[in-house]
């Protein structure tokens, strides 16, 4: 051990730290890409077995589109689901449904996520650089050794970061039609646009509805009125023959 070099421990020191560092950068940027995720999906769970995603409400988002830009598959709810829905003003402020977007790529699927990888990858690179440049200088046949085996166990440490570094081109869902964004957005605005005339966007709450019967006229009035005068007439002179009388008026009346 006495004829190993220091710098020799420091290289497989410095070396394996980076890497470490690396992996932690690594996590921490996955971890914040799946809490971003979770806060735009906004609550809604999803489904792998129906690729689609279920609401608080438990109202279904189909897919809709691909996004061969971005890369990501588009679902969007139904419009006569969501605008009379009673939580719609704190889920969406769109009247053609609401609409989620999903990576098809693992993880690093979007260009912020390669960007954080990419820097994970950068800080192994120089903990793989600084035992290989050590074996460049005057070492023995022990030290290149244990040089080469560190720089063999950084490179294999870090191939989890390198393997998906690169976007597959390959996954498109056949199923679904190719639709970037800027074609989205118009596609939602023309619904938007659809469901306002169709009337969901402007559900009204109405009561049971008052049929009011015919209204009465002068003439109707005239003669009710005469005809109870003469009935009092006739209770003052004929109590008998009023009875029969007040009977008569009454079903006129009615």
């Amino acid at each position: 051990m006495d004829a190993i070099n220091s710098e020799v421990w420091f290289a497989l020191a410095y070396g394996g730290f980076l890497l470490i560092v690396a992996h932690l950068l690594d996590l921490l940027a996955r971890r914040t890409a799946t809490k971003t995720t979770a806060a735009r999906s906004g609550g809604f769970s999803y489904h792998e077995d129906h690729d689609a995603w279920k609401c608080s409400e438990d109202q279904w988002l189909w897919p809709i589109s691909f996004d061969p830009d971005n890369r990501v598959t588009r679902y969007q709810a139904s419009p006569t689901v969501c605008n009379p829905c009673p939580v719609k003003g704190t889920c969406t402020t769109s009247d053609s449904g609401r609409q989620l977007a999903r990576n098809i790529d693992p993880w690093p699927s979007s260009e912020a996520e390669r960007f954080h990888r990419g820097i994970a990858c950068a800080v192994v690179v120089l903990g793989l650089v600084w035992p290989l440049a050590t074996m460049l200088e005057h070492r023995t046949g022990v030290e290149l050794v244990i040089l080469g085996s560190a720089s063999v166990f950084i490179a294999l440490g870090s191939w989890p970061l390198w393997s998906h570094l690169r976007r597959s081109p390959a996954g498109f869902p056949a199923h679904l039609r190719q639709e970037n964004l800027d074609e989205s957005v118009a596609a939602r605005e023309v619904s938007r646009v659809a469901e306002i005339a169709r009337g969901y966007g402007n559900i009204r709450k109405t009561g049971p509805r008052h049929v009011p019967g015919p209204a009465p006229t002068k003439g109707n009035t005239v003669r009710s009125s005469f005809s109870a005068l003469w009935a009092e007439r006739e209770a003052e002179e004929d109590p008998g023959r009023s009875d029969a009388r007040t009977e008569w008026t009454r079903g006129e009346n009615r």
